[in-house]
């Protein structure tokens, strides 16, 4: 059995049980040794530095070794005697740790704390900048002395660790990889394939949402990516978004705008609904929204990567609009790339089309969703149900009803967001050295074909582009391409039309 201290220890002694795991877990055994498995790190500490078995001491080793792990905080606070912490800080009114806890109760639970400010001693970080995602400018909290380095607000504020593979995506250098391939494919073929990547952005996008036949929808998500990608001054500002979504979903949508009632992420099956995740309450929408737009401003000029994964991610899970969430959250990868000025107009980056190229990657695309909203599924089992069917505000009918909404709101409200940045990244890296060279490469291919073909026959680039798809797709000509070519019906030339368009297409980037 486990001999717990810190955070477990905590969540034993208190019966709590963070929603979100602890990324950190300690306990006492005889030699002192770290091992990793997935996202979590088991330390083994010595007896010697037990803490005594009281509150303090253990959120204090909490603290020191095993990080903020802001949702569990929120739970431990709000069943605390707030007579505990005052305590406890006038005990210790310059410690370190008692000046971040009475930090992170009043900024929690927007309740203050009857305690004198910090009189003296140096300014401290809230988060370690080496184990976390910092803001990229810290406010100073004179009362207590603290540089608040939190990415959001208390009503919403994701945490990212510095793993090795965010520190990776850190340094994901989009601009040097565009360079690169214009100078491999030259600057005319890598403008030739913006329009085709939108395009093609815009399809796997709805792939993604099962919709990939719909024509009309991918050319006008096509339209607003090529339009508004980078345009806005706030990438958050909500009739910008609004009106953005009226784009993306026509005038025949049913409903439109930020939604006032309940959602739930699902299928249904056989006539039952089948919840996958159930989102934030609408009544939390506008801080939440609030929240993750602090978040946008206080990562700039830092990775381009992260903050991407940040806004589509942290949008997502969000899930603020009636209708077109996930398509926005995947505007707003290339929207924020495009402002951050590391993707030059008119390229996009067919990030869905990276997502939805294999099943194996799809599959991943949803494991990462999944691995935030299991666990609140597994939590709230039991807890919602389907009844009367209501009309809300915004005209949506639903019967939803979900009496969990106060005790999961500390894990909306406090997401750890780190599998989703290294997620996007590790896409967005295939994007740049997988699938945009290979169509920047098949556009070269098709360039070169289409010359040698006008050697043989003259006809326009768009009669030229026929023959070599049919011929591309059958392996020759067919009797539907010689009625509609007549030319084709002499065998020489038919040959030698097929040989070229064979060749030109020999050496296949996959």
């Amino acid at each position: 059995m486990n001999d717990w201290i810190g955070y477990q220890w905590l969540a034993q002694t208190y019966q709590l049980q963070p929603v979100q795991a602890f990324r950190v877990r300690s306990q006492i055994g005889t030699q002192r040794k770290s091992v990793t498995q997935h996202a979590e790190q088991l330390k083994t500490f010595t007896p010697n530095v037990r803490p005594q078995s009281n509150l303090t001491a253990h959120l204090t080793f909490a603290l020191k070794h095993e990080g903020v792990h802001l949702e569990f905080l929120a739970r431990l606070f709000a069943v605390l005697p707030i007579n505990v912490i005052e305590e406890w800080i006038r005990n210790e009114p310059t410690g370190q740790y008692a000046r971040r806890v009475g930090f992170l109760y009043e900024w929690l639970m927007h309740t203050p704390l009857n305690v004198p400010d910090v009189s003296g001693g140096g300014y401290v970080d809230l988060l370690n900048p080496d184990d976390y995602v910092t803001a990229t400018t810290q406010t100073k909290s004179s009362r207590w002395r603290i540089r608040n380095n939190l990415l959001g607000t208390a009503d919403y504020c994701p945490l990212i660790y510095r793993t090795a593979a965010v520190q990776q995506a850190a340094q994901l250098d989009i601009a040097a990889a565009i360079d690169a391939m214009q100078v491999a494919y030259g600057e005319d073929i890598l403008m030739r394939s913006a329009v085709w990547l939108t395009n093609k952005e815009s399809k796997a996008s709805f792939v993604i949402e099962h919709a990939g036949d719909q024509l009309d929808r991918i050319s006008r998500f096509a339209a607003v990516m090529e339009l508004h990608c980078g345009q806005a001054e706030q990438p958050l500002n909500m009739p910008r978004l609004v009106e953005l979504q009226r784009e993306i979903l026509g005038a025949q949508a049913l409903h439109y705008g930020v939604r006032q009632s309940p959602v739930f992420v699902g299928e249904v099956v056989h006539f039952t609904p089948v919840v996958h995740y159930i989102a934030p309450p609408w009544q939390q929408l506008n801080s939440m929204l609030a929240g993750l737009a602090v978040c946008e401003h206080n990562t700039r000029d830092q990775s381009s990567v992260l903050r991407a994964a940040l806004l589509s991610f942290g949008f997502v899970l969000i899930h603020p609009m009636v209708d077109g969430n996930g398509r926005l959250s995947r505007f707003l990868i290339n929207d924020v790339l495009r402002r951050d000025g590391v993707l030059p107009a008119p390229l996009i980056l067919p990030v869905s089309a990276t997502i939805t190229r294999s099943t194996r990657q799809r599959r991943h695309y949803d494991q990462v969703l999944e691995s935030y909203s299991k666990p609140i599924m597994r939590h709230v089992a039991g807890r919602y149900r389907f009844g009367m069917m209501q009309t809300f505000t915004d005209g949506v009918k639903s019967n939803l009803e979900f009496d969990a909404e106060k005790d999961t709101l500390p894990v909306w409200r406090y997401p750890d967001l780190t599998e989703q940045v290294e997620y996007l990244a590790e896409v967005i890296h295939l994007t740049l050295t997988e699938e945009m060279p290979r169509e920047a490469h098949t556009i070269q291919q098709l360039r070169q074909t289409r010359l040698a073909l006008k050697a043989l026959i003259e006809g326009s680039d768009y009669a030229l582009d026929r023959i070599i798809r049919a011929v591309r797709e059958h392996g020759q000509i067919s009797n539907k391409l010689r009625e509609e070519f007549p030319l084709l019906d002499q065998p020489v030339l038919a040959a030698q039309v097929i040989e070229v368009i064979q060749q030109g297409f020999a050496v296949d980037v996959r």
